[in-house]
């Protein structure tokens, strides 16, 4: 297969059919099913959250600045995958990928700030074991984290298929989906920033 599409695609490259409507439309019960499961998470945070008899609370040990710088990079990147698909939309394939891997750059800094974030608890006291406030913490943000690896992971791999395979109605769909996803755990940062980090420096 060539390494760029040949001749035009339609509109929504992503639908164009029937497998990629099905592609798209599992996706979204699988993303459905992804936020019970954030859910379930939260809940459990929120019910712990106040359950420190041993080690350094959230006001204590959360630094809004790190959070926030890495804040600002996740949603760059989920606005760097929106350009991404609309390059896809005017059959760009090497502006597509160019902001795929923006995105990706992105994702890593996100990842390495959280590590950071992460090491600079365990040196304050704030380890995994230390109160049930600390696991269900690492738990749910550990847990969001490993989605974001698993979404660099992804995205890496439909950028080395793009550069094979082209823009065609059999990639489109995985581009679409694989964007879908990013958006994903950016919507879910959103609201670990706000109920874990903004609750845990201003209300008990």
């Amino acid at each position: 297969m060539s390494t760029h599409h040949t001749g035009a695609l339609p509109a929504n490259p992503e639908t164009a059919t029937l497998e990629g409507k099905n592609k798209v439309l599992g996706f979204w019960l699988f993303l459905g099913a992804e936020v019970v499961l954030f859910g379930c998470l939260f809940a459990t945070y929120i019910a712990l959250r106040n359950s420190v008899p041993d080690g350094p609370t959230a006001d204590e040990i959360f630094k809004l600045k790190t959070v926030g710088w890495s804040t600002f990079i996740l949603l760059t990147s989920s606005l760097t995958s929106v350009f991404a698909i609309i390059a896809m939309h005017k059959q760009k394939l090497g502006q597509l990928l160019f902001w795929l891997l923006i995105t990706v750059l992105f994702g890593l800094s996100f990842l390495g700030l959280e590590i950071y974030e992460f090491v600079e608890y365990v040196h304050e006291g704030h380890k995994f074991t230390t109160s049930a406030f600390s696991t269900s913490f690492y738990t749910l943000v550990g847990f969001h984290g490993a989605h974001v690896a698993f979404g660099i992971c992804w995205i890496t791999l439909l950028i080395l298929q793009g550069l094979k395979k082209g823009l065609t109605v059999v990639t489109a769909p995985k581009f679409y989906v694989a964007a879908l996803y990013w958006h994903f755990i950016d919507l879910v940062w959103v609201f670990i920033f706000t109920v874990v980090y903004l609750m845990g420096k201003v209300g008990h």
